[in-house]
């Protein structure tokens, strides 16, 4: 077979509720040169007859299921692995697109060479696919330097542009999504060192809110956070110990440093593509403004780690109680 335009990959966990309306969703885009690849993670509910049935349906769906749980980073990986097509879009299995949205994302794709990566505006709907809100953080990764493109994505956003159009070049030449907490966001701040992203004006993307999601699972203030982004707290942030874990479940049990990690990859970063001595200092400036005033979250790392230290002997643990309280710091 000829390899299609478009590879679309949906890695997925127990998403019985609301896959079929992702795949409906994407099947009745009016650009049709593409292949579905889903790699199921050892879904326990009735994911894998739903996927069977689509099979039935459309040739172009390509169906994969691993034997264990391997984790969101490494199952996210998996389908681009997996995939052959010129251009790579990740699709959430309880997301949805208006039926324009890929022909549009390609249109763009295959004007302008400088542009890697292209996404549209994005709406939150609910459980039943009703409209709740727009997605207020708009970031200006369109600049033609990547030092710029590199600030902007240092913004605590949602990573929506992962589910955008992506060229597969681009792609291979960036390191995979890692095992850690805020794994997508440095994803995309990699990416956004290659080249430029491009965001249509028109919310052509629908992102599902419900109680299953990891962003409500481990983010409870984030439709909050979203709106007062200029405003947001230390309380406000994610639970990156829960999130490593479920970026690369091997992380279970084990001691971590989620916000060190986070720390070191974004140095990482900065060393990453095509820039100059000055472009390289700027992004390191971008961290340290980035990261100002999240000292205590290193701090709070350190502590978590002696805390499970001192569980592990049992004579310390009963003599030695000690407990976190994160100050109010906006």
């Amino acid at each position: 077979m000829c390899k299609p335009k478009l590879s679309i990959g949906i890695p997925v966990y127990n998403g019985e509720k609301f896959l079929a309306f992702s795949l409906d969703s994407l099947l009745s885009q009016t650009f049709q040169d593409f292949e579905i690849i889903i790699s199921d993670n050892a879904s326990t509910d009735r994911t894998e007859d739903i996927c069977k049935e689509y099979l039935n349906k459309d040739r172009r769906i390509r169906y994969y299921r691993n034997p264990v749980n391997i984790g969101c980073a490494r199952n996210f990986n998996r389908v681009f692995d997996l995939s052959s097509g010129e251009y790579f879009k990740w699709a959430s299995y309880d997301d949805l697109h208006d039926s324009t949205f890929l022909m549009k994302c390609i249109e763009v794709l295959d004007s302008d060479p400088s542009i890697i990566l292209c996404h549209s505006q994005t709406h939150f709907i609910d459980e039943n696919g009703q409209f709740i809100g727009d997605y207020n953080i708009y970031l200006n990764a369109d600049s033609s330097k990547p030092h710029h493109r590199f600030h902007e994505l240092l913004v605590r956003h949602f990573c929506y542009q992962c589910y955008g159009v992506i060229r597969r070049s681009v792609l291979l030449a960036t390191p995979p999504m890692g095992g850690y907490g805020a794994a997508d966001a440095i994803f995309l701040l990699r990416l956004g060192l290659l080249g430029k992203f491009h965001e249509i004006p028109e919310p052509l993307f629908f992102a599902r809110n419900h109680s299953q999601q990891s962003l409500t699972m481990f983010w409870k203030e984030h439709m909050i956070f979203q709106c007062n982004n200029s405003q947001s707290s230390i309380q406000m942030l994610p639970d990156f110990h829960a999130y490593t874990v479920w970026f690369d479940s091997a992380n279970k049990g084990k001691i971590i440093y989620p916000h060190w990690r986070i720390f070191w990859e974004y140095l990482r970063s900065a060393w990453m593509g095509k820039m100059n001595f000055y472009q390289r200092l700027c992004c390191h400036i971008s961290i340290i403004n980035r990261f100002r005033g999240g000292e205590l979250l290193l701090v709070k790392d350190l502590f978590i780690a002696f805390q499970a230290i001192v569980k592990s002997i049992p004579r310390l643990s009963i003599s030695i109680k000690v407990e976190w309280h994160t100050p109010s710091i906006t």
